[in-house]
């Protein structure tokens, strides 16, 4: 008569034998549920850069562009956005006409903050009042989302593909220093006469400092 430990024993051999395959191979989900094997050198984690447009209408006087009174209205605005370095201020002429007098206005407003009044506007949603002057503020910012996630470790992948975290590093120090976030959308143009100039800048007022310890200005 076969005894019951003998009936079983082939059953717990094949139990311990899935759950040691499994153990090794990883269950069928976790499989389905990791990243795909990156064994290029493109990062999966990119700077993502958003824009947002702020507009207040302002009303030219026909004097000398804006009055007192809506100039201090316009600084309240900017200090009420907290406006400040990176930002982009121009003038949308919809449906009056920006003349000289509120370019001049506006250029000395936004130079109280460090900036220069842009040459042209980006399309908003809906027009402004006849007769007044849309100001537009652009602020952009990049970020790289979900970085880092730690979604993965490096020791267990044996697919030679690179970690979902690789680039988190470099791309996010990228989003966080760059002074103009949509130059990584659009890029600048390298047409300018002035881009010698432009390069040889830092070097010139790195030559033309007089030390601060005194001696001779390094020539």
């Amino acid at each position: 008569m076969t005894s019951t430990k003998t009936l079983l024993r082939p059953a717990l051999l094949a139990l311990s034998s899935i759950l040691a395959i499994t153990l090794v191979t990883g269950s069928p989900a976790h499989a389905r549920r990791s990243a795909p094997t990156n064994r290029g050198l493109e990062t999966a984690r990119q700077p993502v850069v958003q824009r947002t447009d702020y507009v207040f209408d302002a009303t030219p006087d026909g004097y000398n562009g804006l009055s007192s009174t809506e100039r201090r209205r316009i600084l309240d605005w900017f200090d009420a956005i907290d406006l400040g370095y990176g930002d982009r201020v121009s003038l949308s002429d919809a449906g009056g006409d920006a003349g000289s007098g509120v370019s001049n206005a506006m250029s000395d407003l936004v130079a109280h903050y460090g900036l220069l009044l842009a040459d042209r506007a980006p399309a908003t949603v809906g027009e402004a009042p006849s007769g007044s002057v849309r100001i537009v503020v652009s602020r952009a910012s990049a970020s790289v989302p979900g970085c880092p996630g730690w979604s993965n470790h490096a020791e267990l992948d044996l697919q030679g593909g690179l970690s979902y975290e690789y680039g988190c590093g470099v791309n996010g120090n990228l989003a966080a220093m760059i002074a103009n976030p949509d130059d990584l959308v659009q890029g600048r143009e390298s047409r300018s006469a002035l881009r010698g100039a432009t390069a040889s800048r830092a070097i010139k007022a790195y030559r033309d400092a007089v030390p601060t310890g005194g001696g001779n200005t390094v020539k």
